[in-house]
């Protein structure tokens, strides 16, 4: 039996959705705004592999190592990116949030931080995490500071823990965030969302 069930998120910017082959077109338009997929460090789809990217994404929620969402912007109604809970081990109370890109429009807005808050109350307060990680390459600097500003503290780096996209070996940075921490980064996280909660406004 599955850890973790499809579920709906509401938060004050954007609601997280199961993912469906439904948002294809949102989610090809969405990638279209700032050529996501060109980040060589990234493994963020092509718009003609969207659809592919959805189907993997289901396939393994039905395995049962992931829960695919998609990020619905309540201003526009649209769309805008993808996020999962991903590595899930059950038996330890851990997971990982990852796999998470949204259209460069609303990249640097509370939008973030939103989605954060609602992935990171679920799995510490509904599903009783002992840790959440987050994982990204060394390269991808916007990456790492997102992560380090929520409050996330670096475990380590993976050395050529897998390869990039364009072949080359990749360093992975391992964040977390334990289960006494949360009090804190939950209070970090509203301010946040209060400081950076107009749509238009940037970090």
């Amino acid at each position: 039996m599955n850890w973790l069930k499809p579920i709906t998120m509401a938060g004050t910017i954007a609601d997280l959705v199961p993912l469906s082959p439904s948002h294809l077109e949102d989610l090809a338009e969405a990638v279209s705004d700032g050529e996501l997929w060109k980040l060589w460090y990234t493994f963020i789809p092509e718009p003609d592999h969207m659809l592919a990217e959805i189907e993997r994404r289901l396939k393994l929620e039905g395995e049962g190592s992931m829960l695919p969402f998609s990020v619905l912007e309540k201003l526009s109604g649209k769309v805008v990116g993808m996020t999962t809970y991903m590595n899930l081990d059950a038996a330890a109370r851990r997971l990982e949030i990852g796999s998470t890109w949204y259209r460069k429009g609303v990249q640097g807005t509370g939008l973030n931080w939103d989605c954060k808050a609602m992935l990171l109350s679920y799995a510490f307060e509904e599903l009783n995490c002992v840790a959440v990680e987050f994982r990204t390459s060394f390269f991808n600097h916007q990456s790492r500071r997102a992560i380090e500003k929520l409050g996330a503290k670096l475990d380590g780096v993976l050395r050529n823990h897998t390869r990039h996209a364009n072949g080359t070996m990749r360093d992975t940075c391992v964040y977390s965030i334990i289960e006494s921490e949360w009090p804190t980064v939950k209070a970090h996280l509203s301010h946040l969302k209060q400081a950076y909660g107009n749509r238009d406004k940037k970090i």
